[in-house]
């Protein structure tokens, strides 16, 4: 594997990572702030600060982009204009943390929850997956979960894979016509100890895994066999994203910690290594 290249540094725990009209998206959780940056001029460019945790991002079919806010348990939009308002409000539907989200060309988006309050040492409890309409109206999907965290639809189908944080596992659901999930099944059993956080699909169809308590990446194909594995030297691994000019730079996004108390310091950074494989060149 190629020496990873330092691409951006002084951050919190960045989050959230997209690759979109030829820009890197991404959160910084803990600082509230949304980026957008063209990593080959090392430029980053703040898009909006909110008034919580920013997790995951993803765009309507009119270029509104929306946010994932944890704490307030709100999806937040920004329209092309740069005007910003609440999209949806899942407040009513749980009393934890929301978590990473994607949305599919139709408008819909699956939004992940924690189902209990880790940042309090909560007991643990099953997660919730909820769909929100182009309307901004959401609805309970799925609700047994183990902490559903990164979430991609594979190029070309209506199958969402959802990354099980505490599970070492990913789940595959079909999304039908009227945006229920059916058909819920293992999609990959990865390595024993593994936390999948973030996740990403290249054009094969196979899934990059930040596994964010054993400091690794890993390219998993259905199944569960795993091709790669990158090691970031006891940081957590937190998110990442395929991009660059043909598609195969693979964005790996990592910080000193996830507890907001001890990312102060500002170790978070995203670093970049090429792959063989690209991210597919139509994102639902």
């Amino acid at each position: 594997m190629t020496e990873l290249s330092l691409i951006f540094s002084d951050l919190r725990f960045p989050e959230g990572a997209r690759w979109r009209d030829d820009r890197l998206w991404f959160s910084d959780m803990h600082t509230g702030q949304v980026f957008m940056s063209r990593p080959a001029d090392r430029t980053l460019e703040e898009v909006v600060v909110v008034d919580d945790q920013p997790s995951g991002l993803g765009w309507l079919p009119d270029g509104s982009l929306l946010i994932s806010c944890m704490l307030g348990r709100k999806v937040r939009r920004l329209d092309p204009a740069g005007r910003a308002s609440d999209f949806a409000d899942v407040s009513a539907l749980t009393d934890a943390p929301i978590n990473d989200l994607v949305t599919d060309a139709a408008g819909r988006t699956f939004l992940g929850g924690f189902g209990y309050d880790l940042y309090a040492d909560a007991p643990q409890k099953p997660g919730p997956i909820f769909r929100i309409d182009p309307d901004g109206t959401p609805a309970v999907v799925e609700d047994d979960m183990v902490f559903p965290n990164g979430s991609v639809i594979l190029p070309g189908t209506s199958t969402l894979v959802v990354a099980e944080t505490w599970a070492a596992r990913l789940t595959a659901f079909d999304i039908d016509d009227h945006g229920d999930l059916t058909h819920k099944r293992v999609w990959a059993e990865l390595p024993a100890g593994s936390t999948p956080d973030g996740i990403c699909v290249d054009a094969a169809g196979a899934v990059w895994v930040s596994s964010i308590g054993t400091s690794q990446f890993l390219r998993v194909e259905a199944g569960g066999r795993v091709t790669q594995v990158i090691a970031v030297g006891g940081r957590c691994a937190t998110d990442c994203v395929l991009g660059g000019p043909q598609g195969t730079t693979l964005f790996l996004l990592t910080s000193n910690s996830w507890q907001p108390s001890e990312t102060a310091t500002r170790q978070g950074r995203i670093e970049a290594v090429e792959v063989e494989v690209p991210g597919p060149r139509v994102s639902p």
